[in-house]
């Protein structure tokens, strides 16, 4: 559809015309995807950026700053700590993430300041100790 409009043709009849001989000459023919629905479904609401979220997804990236991305990985350690089988399993999962911000803590990214320092291994294995004894009921 390289063509110009013509002069004196209303626009949606010319499109029209278009569409018409684009069918008639089967160039819509064997499309990829034809005859299956589409990925989403009518009631959901339309969302403008619908096409970049699924590029950010496609290509494995993060709508976050990389600082509150590794501050939502931190609590998500964390929580894993605290429902960690042992003390020893709960310094595993947070000394996985002390190198992760050590690093930005040296190298800065754009975005908000983490306000996050590498955690105490001892600290934390005590503090699963006394979370544990907590929520253990007393004996009677």
């Amino acid at each position: 559809m390289t063509e110009r409009k013509p002069p004196g043709v209303s626009f949606e009849s010319w499109v029209d015309r278009q569409i018409r001989d684009a069918q008639q000459r089967g160039e819509f023919a064997g499309l990829e995807g034809a005859g299956r629905p589409f990925d989403e479904g009518v009631e959901t609401p339309y969302d403008e950026l619908w096409w970049i979220k699924r590029k950010m997804i496609r290509e494995g990236l993060s709508s976050l700053p990389p600082s509150l991305a590794l501050r939502k990985e931190v609590e998500d350690a964390l929580a894993a700590a605290w429902a960690a089988p042992s003390a020893a399993a709960a310094r595993r999962i947070v000394a996985e993430v002390n190198p992760k911000i050590l690093d930005m803590m040296l190298k800065p990214p754009p975005g908000p300041p983490l306000g996050l320092k590498p955690f105490d291994l001892d600290e934390i294995a005590r503090e699963w100790h006394a979370r544990r004894t907590e929520a253990e009921p007393a004996p009677e």
